[in-house]
């Protein structure tokens, strides 16, 4: 209940609470009505004339119309209505809404015979009143998600393409990664122009086609290098920060690389964008922020980051969302687990770890089954970057955005049995371990506000990676180029080029430990894990 009423805000909830309001007072007048037209046409009762009926619908519902108003409306904003299951799918959202509706009528009933025992609305009536406001509040939310989603497909036309083609080139940042050259493709397949910079810490096998492209200007740059923004910046209006260094092993082993690159750099690119007019500022982030939890978690769920990978995200999240002006409009967009085939394909990713298991060994192991995660084809990943930038900007703007689909949130005992019916003779393990990290992920919001699903589903990912396997294009899953950890382990790479960068880098990264503690007991955050990577790197 707290962390619903602090994450409370009245000015987005205003319009919700009043359309709920005349849902509960619509709601108590037809209850009312169908009591009174039972007793006066089913029982035929002399005393139940049509003035007396109009009399008492006027006296009982003026009696009952603000205890009604204040019982209702506090029940669902205790109960997260108005903030954490904003953003839940229907099939998700309409047992909270059925809860606070049958919690709320106990509570006006037990209200209402401490006030007013007389003016008590009749016992058919209380059984109809949650009923009816149920389906209306549920019925409401179906109507603006149904209005929202034909609003979003009307606004989808070749015209507004063409208009985005024309203009300047939109810059993608760590646009030779797993993610970000399938990104780069998609977007010069649209007609947009792009600029690439990338330090190519993992070489350029992903994007070497791409070379000579005449929508493509590629750069070879860092993301902590001063210069080399300032030039990728010059001229663009739009910007895809996907650079970062993935997953929680592989910051672990370098932390203070990974405080540079994965928040430093993105203090330091917010500047520049700045203070080169850029319109839009996409940042990649992860829905690893949310930590562990039993509950499907939203955009506006408590945020508990166990690992420097998720902290570094998280507070890059702040400062950009803290930079919105009228003129700069940063959106965040918080990735499933990923997995599919891509021009570098990796190997650490759960789903296609497995899967290559499953082919080259036969036998695959799983850590505490019953652990939920989100997922998502790497493919969809990029689809959902590609359609943020041409989103109306006001839908967007300063808004945090889960990228998945509802129906992609599975057990690890669900993927070994989708990987099972793919290999049917491999041999599943299963252990137990202290690790469990449990989190399932609402992606209502991006539906809604961008338009997106996802088109592949985990078996269409399974299936592809073992067609790879079949026709030799990935020889031996376990080396190094597959794995971000074990490449940056054996070729390394990843430092910042000269002592000059090192040192931007810290000091755009001193503020970390403040912002930390500033902000530890409003999201959940455990300060311990970035203060203490921080403080080792100026050691």
């Amino acid at each position: 209940m707290t962390v619903s009423l602090r994450n409370f805000k009245a000015k987005e909830a205003l319009p919700r609470m009043l359309a709920d309001a005349a849902i509960v007072q619509l709601a108590a007048i037809l209850s009312l009505c169908a009591t009174f037209a039972y007793y006066l046409y089913g029982h035929g009762a002399e005393q139940w004339s049509r003035e007396f009926f109009l009399r008492e619908l006027q006296a009982r519902y003026l009696q009952q119309f603000p205890t009604l108003a204040v019982v209702f409306l506090l029940v669902f904003a205790v109960t997260g209505v108005y903030t954490r299951t904003r953003g839940y799918s229907v099939r998700y959202k309409w047992p909270v809404l059925f809860r606070a509706c049958g919690l709320a009528s106990l509570l006006y009933l037990s209200v209402s015979l401490l006030i007013d025992r007389d003016g008590l609305f009749p016992r058919s009536t209380l059984v109809l009143l949650p009923l009816l406001t149920s389906a209306g509040v549920v019925g409401a939310r179906w109507l603006n998600y149904w209005l929202e989603t034909t609003r979003l497909v009307a606004s989808s036309t070749p015209a507004a393409t063409t208009a985005v083609n024309q203009q300047a080139p939109v810059l993608v940042v760590g646009g030779a990664g797993y993610i970000g050259s399938i990104v780069v493709r998609k977007l010069l397949d649209r007609g947009r122009r792009v600029r690439l910079l990338d330090k190519l810490t993992y070489g350029d096998s992903a994007i070497s086609d791409l070379f000579g492209h005449p929508n493509l200007d590629f750069m070879i740059g860092d993301c902590r290098n001063i210069q080399d923004v300032v030039r990728a910046m010059s001229g663009v209006r739009d910007v895809i920060h996907l650079a970062a260094i993935v997953g929680d092993p592989a910051c672990a082993a370098d932390d203070k690389n990974a405080l540079e690159i994965n928040y430093a750099a993105t203090r330091m690119m917010l500047e520049i964008a700045k203070g080169n007019g850029i319109e839009r500022f996409l940042f990649a982030s992860s829905c690893s922020v949310y930590g562990a939890s039993e509950s499907v978690m939203d955009e506006q769920s408590q945020t508990v980051p166990i690992s420097l990978y998720a902290e570094t995200k998280l507070n890059s999240e702040r400062v950009l969302l803290e930079a919105k002006t009228d003129t700069f409009h940063p959106v965040v967009l918080r990735f499933a687990t990923v997995f599919g085939l891509a021009p570098r394909p990796r190997f650490d990713l759960v789903v296609n770890l497995l899967t290559a298991k499953a082919f080259q060994e036969g036998i695959i192991t799983i850590f505490n089954g019953d652990q939920w995660r989100p997922f998502i084809h790497v493919d969809d990943i990029a689809e959902a970057v590609c359609q943020t930038p041409t989103c109306p900007i006001e839908r967007v703007s300063g808004e945090i955005l889960n990228v998945g689909d509802d129906r992609l949130n599975y057990t690890l005992s669900q993927i070994a049995s989708l990987i099972h019916t793919e290999f049917p003779s491999t041999r599943i393990e299963n252990v137990e371990n202290a690790d469990r990290r449990n989190y399932r992920v609402s992606f209502e919001k991006i539906h809604q506000r961008v338009g997106f699903s996802c088109a592949k589903t985990v078996e269409d990912g399974i299936r592809e990676l073992r067609l790879a396997f079949e026709q030799g294009r990935i020889a031996d899953y376990k080396a190094p180029l597959y794995s971000n950890l074990a490449y940056l382990k054996t070729y390394g790479g990843v430092h910042a080029n000269n002592q000059l960068d090192g040192e931007v880098m810290a000091a755009f990264s001193r503020s970390l430990g403040n912002l930390d503690m500033a902000t530890a007991e409003d999201a959940g955050v455990k300060p311990g894990v970035a203060a203490s990577a921080l403080s080792r790197s100026k050691a």
